[in-house]
């Protein structure tokens, strides 16, 4: 599984003119799954982006998680996170899981962070989304459950 995580002030998530996900302060999730992935990589990432000290302690250092600041999460199921451009310019998704794997993933994902005590917004599963991001910093962090960086 793949997340591109932001540091946010707030976001929101809108499927046909209505918002399904609103937060302020905390993180946007980006998160993709792969044919291979399974419980595992969902549990590493709840995990690993629950505690992540990307936010600012009273010295100004990246000291804190979203758990330590109060913030919430705002998921984005994104298959696109496995495009491959290596070759040519059109990406290939053949990586990317089928649907039904990556919902499932998906889900457990977000249970697993509510279990960890974090207040969870969505998106809606393959719908076609606009999402606004007031990206904090900026700061966005690239997590891969296989650790290919």
């Amino acid at each position: 599984m793949r997340a591109v995580v932001q540091r946010v002030i707030k976001a929101d998530v809108t499927v046909e003119d209505k918002i399904t996900g609103s937060i302020d302060a905390g993180l946007v999730v980006l998160l993709g799954v792969e044919e291979e992935d399974g419980e595992e990589d969902a549990a590493y990432l709840a995990e690993k982006i629950a505690g992540l000290r990307i936010f600012e302690d009273e010295e100004g250092k990246m000291n804190l998680s979203v758990k330590d600041v109060g913030g919430a999460l705002l998921a984005v199921s994104q298959f696109t996170l496995y495009g491959d451009c290596r070759k040519g310019k059109r990406p290939s998704f053949i990586k990317a899981a089928r649907p039904e794997k990556a919902n499932g993933l998906y889900r457990r994902f977000v249970t697993l962070c509510q279990e960890q005590e974090l207040h969870v917004e969505e998106g809606i599963f393959q719908a076609e989304m606009l999402v606004r991001i007031h990206n904090d910093g900026p700061v966005t962090i690239m997590i891969d459950s296989k650790k290919v960086f």
